[in-house]
């Protein structure tokens, strides 16, 4: 099969990196693609927001299937224009893709399919959003409805923190995002993600995860993308995967195939383990980053085949590694807000050499001989172990080795796990 995938970031490099291990595989594209995917896939240098691009591109080159990777793209509707360019894809569809592109939708859903989430209400206008965040006490979590390239959630210690928030969000902060917030109460407890994958009638688990959100040590700082993640997350138990699957994914999945919009994908699932049960915090249509990056060393099955199962209404279970993956990622200085960029990056080839050791590039670039970093979040340092904690240990000998003017790194990621 020669296969597609939209996308330029360490989760597209990890995507990649799995597809490109499957007996089905004669030829694999990446467009946009960054120095790491280029090392396993042709990069075309067709932007992940022209569509049009992309359908025709594939047209030519008689793409059997396309993996779109990244959630603007399928909210934006790309899967939509792929299939009716006759190109068989891994949705969601863009209706089905509201399951992230507003909050709100899938707040409503969840009150109507009985699923546990935090209390809240829709608003359009900033006075009624104000006294309503006032009811639930403080603190209270104030969103944007649409994408806001994972920016925009603010939690409000305060009146106000909140009425800034919500002033912030209706003057345009998110752009069209924050036309329509969501208010809700806090949760307190421990988050973590959990993945399926859905052929729009059934729906089979993949594998639990739990990210590093915020930018600094011990969780402190401004949240980012995320800094590093490990699989499988000892507080999924098996008692709350089947939870997850059972009280959250498959009535998600009936609820959307009963109002017309079957969703076909991958489901992310993301939960915060209350004192009082779990409950949803978000969903997601797509992969997540970098979680990802620790599912696919993990996954022992055909990636390729589970995915065109999926388009195609005929998933079956996978397997998976009893192995431990853990993924540090290396940021430029000031992410999360401006960075450095074009600093050459040194020790790749001899980091990668480490047993149980991979490297997915997310924010890279080839420049001549070099590898540079063009990104906020630059590498994806995986390793795989027995345990998290020689997952640890494997994948900070590889972080040690590897450096540019301006990296830096979180260096305690998987500590939750070795807490318990």
């Amino acid at each position: 099969m020669k296969v597609l995938l939209v996308g330029s970031g360490g989760r597209e490099h990890a995507l990649a990196w799995a597809l490109s291990q499957s007996p089905l595989l004669t030829k694999l594209y990446c467009a946009p693609g960054n120095a790491g995917i280029a090392q396993v896939a042709e990069c075309v240098a067709i932007p992940a927001t022209d569509f049009e691009g992309l359908a025709a591109f594939a047209t030519t080159k008689r793409i059997d299937f396309a993996v779109i990777a990244a959630d603007a793209q399928l909210v934006g509707g790309l899967w939509d224009v792929l299939e009716d360019a006759g190109i068989r894809c891994l949705g969601p569809s863009k209706m089905a893709a509201v399951l992230e592109g507003s909050k709100g939708f899938v707040k409503d859903l969840c009150v109507e399919a009985g699923i546990p989430t935090a209390a809240y209400r829709r608003f359009t206008q900033p006075g009624p959003a104000k006294a309503f965040a006032e009811t639930l006490g403080y603190p209270v979590v104030i969103k944007a409805d649409g994408l806001a390239a994972g920016k925009g959630v603010i939690i409000a210690a305060s009146k106000d923190e909140a009425d800034k928030a919500i002033d912030f969000m209706f003057e345009g902060g998110f752009g069209d995002s924050g036309a329509e917030i969501v208010v809700e109460e806090f949760m307190e407890g421990k988050e973590a993600s959990f993945f399926a994958l859905s052929d729009g009638t059934n729906v089979i688990p993949l594998a639990g995860a739990q990210d590093h959100k915020r930018v600094g040590d011990g969780d402190t700082g401004p949240n980012t993308g995320g800094m590093g993640a490990y699989s499988p997350a000892p507080v999924l138990t098996p008692d709350l995967e089947t939870i997850a699957m059972e009280q959250f994914i498959k009535p998600t999945v009936v609820a959307f195939a009963a109002k017309r919009r079957p969703y076909m994908g991958v489901l992310y699932l993301g939960l915060m383990i209350t004192k009082s049960g779990p409950k949803l915090v978000e969903y997601n249509c797509r992969f997540g980053d970098p979680e990802c990056q620790v599912l696919m060393p993990r996954l022992k099955s055909d990636l390729l085949t589970a995915l065109v199962a999926a388009r195609d209404g005929k998933l079956t279970p996978l397997e998976w590694r009893d192995e431990v993956a853990l993924t540090v990622v290396m940021a430029s200085k000031g992410y999360p807000g401006t960075y450095e960029k074009g600093h050459v990056i040194t020790g790749l080839e001899q980091a990668a050499k480490l047993p149980g050791v991979t490297i997915f590039h997310a924010g890279t670039e080839k420049r001549g001989n070099d590898i540079v970093a063009v990104g906020g979040r630059v590498l994806n340092v995986t390793a795989t172990g027995k345990d998290v904690a020689e997952a640890q240990k494997r994948a900070y000998e590889a972080v040690n080795l590897i450096n540019w003017n301006g990296a830096f790194f979180r260096r305690d990621i998987g500590w939750r796990a070795l807490k318990r």
